[in-house]
C-alpha cells in the first residue's frame, strides 16, 4: 500500500488547522511527573519520577531517549500521551495544548499520537485476532463498518510486511517480531503523526531488531512520522535517531545531535554510557570503560546539587551545592554539568580535555 493511499483518509487530529510551518510537532516545557507512594507509618513519600524536563520533536525527526533503568525515560514517553499525570508543565503536539485535555477530547487528541510499548505480547488482547485488535479504534474512532474496517486492516497488515491472511490469527500463532510488527500496524491505524516507541525492540533478538528498525526508518520516510524512541541500547538509538537526549534521576542532562553526542560527548554521565557500548569493528580504538560508582540514588529522596555527585568521577565540591544549569555545547545541543562552567570550565567542549581530580 503506497503511503498517498494510506494519508488520504486521514483528516485533522483535533479538529483544527495544522500548525504553521516550522514549529516543532512536539514540544515539552517543564515537565513534572510525582508519584505518591503511599506508608503504613507516616506521611507519603512523594517520587520526581520526571523533573523539569524540556525537549522538542521536529516534523519527520527521531528523538532517542536514554538512560538507566529507572531514570523516567518510561515515564517521559507516557506523560506525553497523558497515560500518566503530569504535575506541572506544558505539552503542546500540533500546536495543541495536551495539559487541560480529559474525557472525550483527549480521545480525539490520541488519534495523532500513539504508542508501540516494549512487550508486544502484553500490549495484544490474547482472546482477540489480529482483525479485532487492530479494527478496534477504525471501530470506536472513526466507525466504520465492518467491510471497510476489514479492508483497511489488510492495508496496515501489508504495511508492516504482513498479509492480509494473518488477520484471522491469534498473537501466539506469531513470533516476537512478527507481534511487534502487529502493533505498530494497530498504532498506526489512526494516521498519528507522532508515535512513542517505548523500548519497542528490546525484547526481540539482534537480527529481528534490524528487521523493525528498519521497518520503523521506512514508515517514518513514508507516512512522515516523527518518534520519541525510548531505549537502553545506544547502537540501537544511534542507528535510528536524529537527535539523542540522556536522562539520569528524572532530569535530561545532555542532548544534541547523534553524531556529536556519541563522538564528543559533554556529560560525565553520557561519557560512561557511551563507554560500554560493544565495538566488533576491526579497526576500533580502544576506549576507556568508565564504571559509575553505587547505584542511581532514591529519586524520593535525591542528593543536594547535581544528581550524578555521588556517582561522578569528576566530581567537585560546587557540585555537591548547587544544580548546574543548561549550557551550549559545541556542535549542537546542551549539557547541564558544572565541569563546563566551573573547574577546567570546558565551556561547551567534550570531556576529553578535562582532568580527574
Amino acid at each position: 500500500m503506497s503511503a498517498t493511499a494510506f494519508e488520504g483518509t486521514s483528516e485533522p487530529a483535533y479538529g483544527a488547522p495544522a500548525p504553521a510551518e516550522g514549529r516543532p510537532l512536539v514540544e515539552v516545557r517543564g515537565l513534572n511527573v510525582v508519584f505518591r507512594k503511599g506508608r503504613s507509618l507516616g506521611a507519603p513519600r512523594l517520587v520526581r519520577a520526571v523533573n523539569d524536563v524540556s525537549f522538542s520533536i521536529e516534523r519527520g525527526e527521531t528523538l532517542g531517549l536514554v538512560g538507566e533503568s529507572g531514570s523516567g525515560k518510561s515515564t517521559t514517553g507516557r506523560a506525553l500521551l497523558k497515560l500518566v499525570p503530569y504535575t506541572a508543565g506544558e505539552v503542546r503536539v500540533a500546536g495543541r495544548d495536551l495539559s487541560g485535555l480529559a474525557g472525550s477530547e483527549l480521545r480525539r487528541a490520541r488519534r495523532n499520537m500513539q504508542m508501540v510499548f516494549q512487550d508486544p505480547y502484553s500490549s495484544l488482547d490474547p482472546s482477540c485476532t489480529v482483525a479485532a485488535s487492530i479494527a478496534e479504534p477504525l471501530l470506536v474512532h472513526e466507525r466504520l463498518a465492518p467491510r471497510e474496517a476489514r479492508a483497511r486492516v489488510t492495508e496496515l497488515l501489508e504495511l508492516v510486511g504482513l498479509t492480509g491472511g494473518h488477520a484471522d490469527r491469534y498473537p501466539y500463532e506469531f513470533s516476537g517480531g512478527q507481534r511487534q510488527r502487529i502493533a505498530i500496524a494497530r498504532a498506526l491505524a489512526l494516521h498519528p503523526q507522532f508515535v512513542v516507541c517505548d523500548e519497542a525492540v528490546s525484547a526481540l533478538d539482534v537480527s529481528t531488531q534490524n528487521q523493525v528498525i528498519n521497518l520503523l526508518e521506512r514508515l517514518r520516510a513514508e507516512l512522515h512520522l516523527s518518534y520519541l524512541f525510548i531505549a537502553h541500547d545506544l547502537a540501537v538509538v544511534r542507528h535510528i535517531s536524529d537527535r539523542v537526549a540522556v536522562m539520569y534521576l528524572g532530569r535530561i542532562v545532555e542532548s544534541g545531535p547523534t553524531d556529536r553526542v556519541y563522538n564528543r560527548p559533554a556529560h560525565p554521565y553520557t561519557e560512561a554510557l557511551l563507554s560500554a557500548i560493544p565495538d566488533a569493528s576491526p579497526h576500533r580504538v580502544k576506549r576507556e570503560r568508565i564504571l559509575l560508582a553505587g547505584e542511581p540514588p532514591d529519586p524520593a529522596n535525591p542528593p543536594a546539587g547535581c544528581p550524578l555527585q555521588t556517582r561522578c568521577r569528576y566530581v567537585m565540591d560546587v557540585c555537591r551545592q548547587r544544580m548546574p544549569e543548561a549550557t551550549p555545547v559545541h556542535g549542537g545541543g546542551e549539557v547541564a554539568c558544572h565541569l563546563q562552567t566551573s573547574g577546567p570550565n570546558l565551556s561547551g567542549a567534550p570531556l576529553g580535555g578535562a582532568a580527574t581530580p
